[in-house]
């Protein structure tokens, strides 16, 4: 599609409050144009950014603010009922999807694109940090707001952009790239890939289509990757992970401080080291890996050791991953966007490794029904580090009630993960319960992709 654009035209983003449209519609915004659009939520971090940037929002999908705009962009949580986009399309608006605006912006940059099922958005912002803190200037698209730009988005000067690649829609094929990174590939979105196979040839294809003089920068530790690799004709691989045959290898891996320590071994293109005492302020032998593939990019981009591990060590964090909200003397509680199995279990068993002697209570709520019974055994098998799970209703996004027994779902991880479970019906049973037993010595971990880091944070302010 050939579309015509000037800073005249009025563009208009219907969920513009989502947090991978609010980075487009930011970038947009800083380039000159005129840009505005509606979303059902009035107030949240995401919207005040948007406004504080002067990007006009109206609230909910009922209004014709839509008949003003020249170009509308739509993401794929936007339904074909969507009563503005029926208006937008019977008042022949050109309709552009999300990920197609973001690569009309990005692929004239040169592109690191980072991908896979669980990290993307802690392995971007990383990235992001390394090359802002070594004056690199890069335009930056996360599904996170990252602590030292207090935002998820940001327009650069310089040649690069980092951006993380959506691929629960496919669309992360949309991109150019001289730089993918590829964490892991789990069996995740089977509502848009429909089989296994599908979703893994995505990732060969995405993987294929990195220039031969690029760089894939892999995790060799996961099994879906290492099998590609040895499908892949192309040998334009960098891999990090524990495994002794990895290009980087994290080695003697240490909690300390409310952070990791840890040595990576090199050894590619006829170079071997050994860089040692390697510290970020993550918790969990996750974030080890994700801080690798940052090293990998810092290695391509010949910035000096010493600077890679300067800045992996300021790196401040991203919101939504393990982020303190709520401190008192030796309890705490923690905010966190944990919604799949492996990242759930990732996060209990980091808080398990660095909080040796205080109680892990959980807070789970479910996101979409379809995930929960698609990894229905991997679900009730993820609380073994916490000591009690608590247990909130769905939240659907959107989705009818399915063959779902909530009760069947919290006896299960009873069983299945040997904790205490507990049944909470609605936020204020949340807080009841917290009130009432919250004391010394504990951590609380809220996870999910729903509004509970909205209720947490709500409920903390009244503890």
């Amino acid at each position: 599609m050939k579309i015509q654009i000037n800073k005249k035209s009025t563009i208009y983003f219907v969920g513009i409050g989502g947090i991978g449209m609010s980075g487009i519609a930011l970038i947009m915004k800083n380039l000159g144009y005129n840009v505005c659009g509606s979303d059902l939520t009035s107030s949240n971090k995401v919207i005040e950014e948007l406004k504080k940037n002067k990007v006009k929002i109206v609230k909910g999908h009922e209004t014709k603010s839509i008949l003003k705009a020249d170009i509308v962009v739509i993401s794929t949580a936007i339904k074909p009922d969507n009563k503005e986009f029926k208006l937008a399309k019977k008042s022949n608006k050109l309709i552009i999807k999300r990920a197609d605006m973001l690569a009309h912006l990005i692929n004239l940059k040169k592109n690191i694109i980072i991908s896979g099922s669980h990290g993307k958005t802690t392995i971007t912002s990383l990235v992001s940090h390394l090359l802002k803190d070594n004056k690199f200037f890069p335009t930056i698209v996360n599904g996170g707001i990252i602590n030292s730009i207090k935002s998820n988005a940001t327009l650069g000067k310089g040649e690069w952009s980092v951006v993380e690649a959506d691929e629960s829609d496919g669309s992360f094929l949309k991109f150019k790239s001289i730089f993918s990174i590829v964490s892991n590939i789990d069996i995740e979105h089977m509502d848009y890939y429909k089989t296994t196979k599908n979703l893994i040839n995505s990732f060969k294809f995405f993987l294929n289509k990195t220039p031969l003089l690029g760089k894939n920068i892999v995790c060799i530790d996961d099994a879906n990757v290492k099998k590609l690799i040895k499908e892949i004709d192309k040998k334009n691989f960098l891999t990090y992970g524990f495994a002794k045959n990895a290009n980087l290898q994290c080695k003697n891996i240490r909690n300390i401080d409310m952070g990791m320590k840890f040595d990576i071994s090199i050894n590619f293109s006829g170079k071997k080291k050994l860089v040692k005492n390697i510290f970020i302020n993550l918790l969990g032998k996750h974030n080890v890996l994700n801080a690798t593939a940052t090293f990998a990019v810092g290695l391509l981009l010949n910035i000096k050791i010493e600077r890679i591990k300067k800045s992996l060590f300021s790196f401040s964090g991203v919101q939504r991953r393990l982020t303190l909200i709520y401190k008192n003397k030796n309890s705490f509680i923690y905010d966190d966007y944990a919604h799949h199995p492996t990242e759930i279990k990732a996060v209990l068993s980091a808080c398990k490794n660095n909080f040796k002697n205080k109680k892990i209570i959980a807070i789970f709520q479910p996101h979409r029904f379809s995930r929960i019974l698609s990894l229905y055994k991997d679900f009730i098998k993820s609380f073994v580090n916490a000591d009690q799970v608590l247990v909130c209703p769905v939240y659907s996004a959107g989705e009818k009630t399915k063959n779902f027994n909530y009760n069947k779902f919290c006896k299960d991880i009873l069983i299945k993960s040997g904790t205490e479970v507990i049944q909470t019906n609605s936020k204020d049973d949340l807080e009841n319960f917290l009130q009432k037993n919250f004391i010394g010595n504990q951590v609380v971990i809220a996870m999910g992709a729903g509004n509970i880091s909205n209720w947490i944070r709500n409920i903390s302010n009244k503890i």
